[in-house]
């Protein structure tokens, strides 16, 4: 949808024109001799679950079947006829048809054959329990977090042996520089100063942003909270009894996030830090964007001469709002984005952590309050996310209020009188979740987006439809929507979605040819099963054309999954065909060969774009070796290209993978444990 920060962002970068693409993708669909794939989710599907496969034919397949074959090759479904044509793809393939086969639930490994005018056969895939087909996807997203850990806490892998970033332990604090689109600035950086000092942060640790190595409060905080919710409603998948990767459990990871975040945070003195490191220096200064490295080289890099200081010495910059003339003050105005979602993150924290950590609980929960009091309602300009803006230009922010009051709700009216020190009370917090959705709902922005990094009411309206149940649903209390209200504007998301659906042969909610393609398709799974559940509550959750809630979650989950025009799963490791050559430095350096494993299993990547993009870096290792596009064939209404230098199809983020964690957990769970 927009662009993201990325290790070549602006840096030698020379992207493809769109029309010389579009021109490729047409001839090379031409010049095909007649060929046919069946594209399934290689992850598998749920038995009891709705059950679709597509078949991608250059040609008509009148009068074809197929059936299932087991892993001994005897047939143990069909021969069925295939299903109406869904559409043209391309040029190169004009026929897109069903293969759906719900009412096979036999538990086993299967792969589908097609007899008829073009032949065509499936990868192998898994038919059975939720459990069974999720938990390995769910370990693996946890997996690659652990593998994005920055800082001494590393986690010892096949790709990570050394820690990384020591020095961010002493990070200097400066002004936020003027930059142009691409994060150039001029001259150096200003050194900002509290009470006459430069201070210094503890900045170690957090996840890095994706293949390059900046950390942002920005997608921490959306990371967080979707791993915090998964943590408390799907405790027997991400919670302490769930799953583990290197011995530890969802519950550590999300507590390693938080702990970065409360070292961003003063409470103290109430002072927002919201970024470590720099992506684009200028002709005096290298930073982040410039150099292809392992994470452990940077702080030593070259001598740590005059030109390197900002790899050696990473700078940590500080909340914009909160600096005159150089100095830093204090109780300075949060951009709302931030404040939102901090708030959420650290209200989430008290609710989590309260038994089993009461000290760290308390101080999550004083700073949520104190962060959502500072909030910023009546911002102006361009919303606190990054520098540049132009990585992450992120527009609306009263969904991330409404999640933060939500959030606050549930913390103070879950500890009531053990509450370290209670601002306001519980009730104060609904109310200002009920105005903040109510303000989203009448406000621009209404149902503009789906629930990923850019708009949260995917999950704040459910959220928020839960709290009112716990305060009885105080309707004619003043609160300003109720749970009508918010069931409806969920709906409206989904059904914009569904109408996109309609659109395209394989039925995905989402453009294609678009950035955050596969955040949005685990948003949508997420979103389609909240709505789900709430119809099983009684709520009107009813979507057009038909459609089940939870046939467009397992869909839209299954499109990322490998049910695509490309047959590739976006997720590493979780299917048969993944990204092998992402734009990710440790995995480009460390596996041998550098498409081979070991894998960062887990991590999900931009997707299918408009364009793949170019652009090279001296030490960054050829992948594909033999240049090869496997995939060009299939490119039609959108580009996806395996491909090391192309960030806008295969760049890995922890924003883009946490809505995969949190759709596995619903299609394992299929509802939330019990009230927040």
């Amino acid at each position: 949808m927009k662009p993201r920060a990325s290790a070549l962002t602006c840096r030698n970068h020379s992207p493809f024109p769109f029309t010389i693409f579009l021109v490729t993708c047409l001839l090379t669909g031409g010049a095909l001799a007649q060929t046919a794939f069946v594209r399934v989710n290689q992850v598998g599907y749920v038995a009891g679950a709705a059950k679709r496969a597509y078949l991608m034919a250059s040609a008509a397949e009148t009068g074809a079947t197929f059936v299932i074959k087991n892993s001994s090759g005897s047939t143990v479904f069909g021969p069925a006829a295939i299903g109406a044509k869904l559409g043209s793809w391309s040029r190169g393939y004009p026929d897109l048809n069903a293969l759906d086969f719900d009412s096979f639930t036999t538990a086993g490994t299967y792969s589908i054959s097609v007899s008829g005018p073009i032949a065509a056969s499936s990868p192998s895939f898994k038919v059975d329990t939720a459990a069974n087909v999720y938990t390995g996807t769910l370990s693996n997203s946890l997996f690659y977090y652990q593998n994005e850990r920055d800082g001494p806490n590393f986690i010892s892998t096949a790709l990570r042996t050394a820690a990384g970033h020591l020095n961010d332990q002493s990070a200097k604090v400066y002004v936020t520089p003027n930059v142009n689109n691409n994060g150039r600035f001029s001259g150096d950086l200003t050194p900002a100063t509290l009470n006459g000092t430069q201070p210094a942060i503890d900045g170690a640790g957090g996840w890095w942003d994706a293949g390059d190595y900046m950390k942002f409060v920005h997608t921490h905080t959306y990371t967080v909270a979707m791993m915090l919710v998964g943590v408390r409603d799907f405790p027997n998948q991400m919670g302490a009894s769930g799953v583990t990767q290197n011995g530890l459990h969802w519950p550590d990871e999300a507590k390693f996030g938080l702990d970065w975040l409360q070292e961003m945070w003063d409470d103290t003195n109430q002072i927002l830090y919201y970024q470590m490191a720099i992506g684009n220096g200028n002709a005096q200064t290298i930073s982040d964007h410039d150099i292809w490295r392992l994470p452990q080289a940077d702080d030593t890099y070259a001598g740590c001469s005059s030109l390197y200081r900002y790899i050696c010495h990473r700078p940590v910059f500080v909340n914009p709002a909160a600096v005159s003339s150089g100095k830093i003050g204090t109780h300075a105005p949060i951009s709302p984005n931030l404040a939102g979602r901090l708030a959420a993150d650290f209200a989430l924290c008290y609710h989590i952590y309260q038994t089993s950590n009461p000290t760290y609980a308390n101080q999550c929960l004083l700073s949520a309050e104190h962060i959502f009091d500072l909030a910023n309602t009546a911002p102006s300009g361009n919303l606190l996310t990054a520098i540049p803006f132009s990585f992450y230009p992120e527009t609306e922010w009263r969904d991330d209020l409404e999640l933060g009051a939500t959030e606050l709700y549930f913390a103070v009216q879950g500890c009531g009188t053990t509450c370290p020190v209670a601002l306001h009370p519980a009730s104060y917090y609904l109310q200002q979740a009920a105005h903040w959705a109510n303000a989203y709902i009448t406000g621009p922005g209404d149902a503009a987006d789906t629930l990923n990094l850019y708009d949260v009411t995917g999950l704040a309206h459910f959220e928020l439809y839960r709290a009112l149940a716990l305060a009885g649903n105080p309707n004619g209390t003043g609160l300003e929507t109720n749970q009508t209200a918010l069931v409806a504007d969920l709906v409206k998301q989904l059904n914009k979605a569904v109408a996109q659906s309609a659109t395209d042969p394989f039925g995905f909610g989402f453009t294609w040819a678009a950035y955050d393609t596969t955040s949005h398709g685990g948003g949508l799974s997420v979103m389609a099963a909240e709505c789900n559940y709430l119809v099983s509550l009684g709520a009107n959750c009813t979507l057009n054309n038909s459609t089940s809630p939870a046939v467009y979650a397992n869909r839209q989950l299954a499109n990322v999954l490998g049910a695509n025009a490309w047959g590739t799963s976006l997720i590493v490791n979780d299917g048969t065909t993944f990204p092998l050559c992402m734009q990710h430095q440790v995995t480009n350096l460390v596996p041998m060969p550098p498409n081979g494993p070991p894998f960062l299993s887990g991590a999900a990547v931009e997707g299918p774009n408009s364009a793949a993009a170019k652009g090279t870096l001296t030490g960054m290792i050829a992948c594909p070796p033999n240049g090869v596009d496997v995939f060009a064939q299939f490119n039609g209404k959108a580009v996806y290209k395996d491909f090391v230098q192309s960030y806008s199809t295969v760049e890995p983020a922890i924003d883009l993978t946490a809505s995969s964690f949190l759709a596995f957990s619903w299609q394992m769970a299929g509802a939330p444990s019990g009230t927040p």
